[in-house]
């Protein structure tokens, strides 16, 4: 049990982050040149790409394939699930947006700034450096404007992740029923932060979807 909740503590948030990537630098890397105009799904208004799928999922491949080595083979794939976890995530990612925007949560520019001066990536001798950024956003194929307006949905995202996971329940009385050192205590409560946590959002997005139009076309995801 205390190996599972680790592993699931540890990449809870991984295909958030990748989502969060392939937002920021969708330039990166190859992608089918047919499924540019596809479009996979819809969440109200918004559509959800072909283009940006198969980016995420490739990302998302990508980082199992190099966690897992040579055990990522096709039954790990199988019960990975990627293809429709990752259309759920990046769903899932169109409507905390849309949510955010609703409740009025924005990223202010001095906001937006700060986090861009503090990339490590931009900054030269710990200092922000204007040409390294303006050049690794060009060698990106993606421009000053798309990337900042890509970060401000990431930093947005990330505050209302937040939001919900402050109101998230501990389940305390499972700790109690427990007997172990120091340390296996303190991973196992981590552990169960994280799942509350998890949890929480979860049923804060699913409460959310029953009231917004989503469609779908897995045909297009074969």
């Amino acid at each position: 049990m205390l190996k599972m909740m680790r592993h699931h503590a540890k990449y809870f948030y991984v295909l958030f982050f990748i989502i969060i990537l392939t937002f920021i630098f969708w330039g990166v890397g190859t992608v089918d040149k047919t499924s540019q105009g596809t479009v996979v799904a819809e969440v109200g208004k918004i559509k959800i790409t072909g283009e940006e799928y198969w980016r995420t999922y490739d990302r998302t491949y990508k980082f199992y394939r190099d966690l897992y080595k040579e055990k990522f083979d096709e039954e790990a794939q199988k019960k990975l699930n990627l293809k429709e976890n990752v259309l759920n995530s990046l769903i899932e990612s169109r409507v905390l947006l849309i949510a955010a925007k609703e409740k009025g949560i924005i990223v202010s520019d001095d906001e937006l700034n700060e986090a861009i001066t503090n990339e490590a990536a931009f900054m030269k001798n710990g200092i922000f450096d204007h040409e390294i950024y303006v050049n690794r956003l060009r060698l990106s194929r993606i421009t000053p404007d798309a990337y900042e307006a890509a970060k401000r949905e990431e930093l947005t995202l990330t505050r209302i992740k937040r939001l919900i996971e402050s109101s998230a329940i501990i389940p305390s009385e499972e700790l109690s029923k427990i007997s172990a050192d120091e340390q296996t205590m303190k991973t196992l409560k981590e552990a169960l932060v994280s799942n509350a946590r998890e949890k929480a959002v979860k049923a804060y997005v699913e409460g959310l979807k029953k009231g917004m139009k989503i469609k779908i076309y897995k045909d297009l995801l074969a």
